[in-house]
């Protein structure tokens, strides 16, 4: 058997039956300092480069093609998340949410925008709330489901550091780092967050984890602010049902626009959001 026939017997033995087999569940973790000048004794200094093994990234490649192609297919990804997708980018994101603000400096309405941090994202993903988004929202049941609940569980890594390595540990939360499905998987993860930002009306925009939410500020100030804090409570609340830590240290505010003379009391009327305002900008 040539060694194309055998990778294409391994990949639809584990599409057939549902299993990933336990020895492309294994990540090694290589610890590289984000900069060569910081204390190696430190370590937040690291930064964890994930390997998984070569046949588990063809699997997934194969499985992601056909996910993806489904997914675009019965538009089931979410409008406004430009990370991983194909003609997609920071760009996209950032032309979109620029576009929209200037519309509402051009109309006279100073605009808030709201830059959401998340810690580790893609560390706390709840596999038992992952696989019911993707039968509930997806529509994946069956044998497909059961490959997805494989690929996510019973996943072990181990850390090589120099000449050293530690024994294996299971993961038992998040999707995989350095893997193909893991950004996509996120994705899906994420999809009911949209739902709240249309509740209220609210403008967003998502890259991979990093979310921002805006809003003008027009004559009714105060609707428009009581109506983004309910917005921005109810996300809150939805992070923490589903194991997603919203860092408020590190969430941002910013007021765009000229007009802010002609708004008092803005700062005030964001509530908890206040004390996240950043320097003023007046030409954007």
């Amino acid at each position: 058997m040539t060694l194309n026939a055998t990778v294409t017997a391994i990949v639809n033995s584990s599409l057939a039956s549902g299993i990933v087999p336990s020895s492309f569940k294994h990540a090694i973790i290589h610890p590289l300092l984000k900069k060569a000048y910081l204390d190696p004794a430190i370590h937040d200094n690291y930064r964890p480069i994930s390997k998984l093994p070569f046949m588990s990234k063809i699997l997934e490649r194969v499985v992601y093609s056909q996910l993806y192609s489904y997914l675009n297919a019965f538009n089931i990804l979410d409008t406004f998340q430009s990370g991983f997708r194909c003609l997609h980018s920071t760009e996209s994101a950032l032309l979109r949410v620029k576009n929209d603000i200037l519309l509402s400096m051009d109309s006279g309405s100073p605009v808030v925008l709201v830059l959401l941090d998340l810690s580790a994202a893609f560390d706390t993903i709840d596999h038992d709330i992952l696989l019911k988004r993707l039968e509930c929202m997806v529509g994946i049941h069956g044998t497909t489901l059961q490959w997805f609940s494989s690929y996510l569980k019973e996943r072990t890594f181990s850390v090589n550091m120099a000449n050293f390595s530690s024994a294996s540990s299971h993961l038992k939360c998040g999707v995989p780092q350095g893997s193909i499905l893991g950004p996509l998987l996120f994705s899906l993860y994420m999809l009911p967050l949209s739902s709240i930002f249309q509740k209220y009306s609210i403008s967003y925009h998502c890259y991979a984890d990093d979310s921002q939410f805006y809003f003008p500020v027009s004559i009714d100030k105060n609707r428009a602010s009581n109506n983004a804090l309910n917005c921005f409570k109810d996300i809150k609340q939805w992070l923490a049902n589903n194991f997603l830590q919203l860092n408020e240290s590190k969430t941002e505010v910013l007021i765009l626009g000229s007009s802010l003379s002609s708004q008092p009391g803005l700062v005030v009327e964001l509530g908890p959001l206040a004390s996240n305002i950043q320097d003023p900008v007046s030409n954007f």
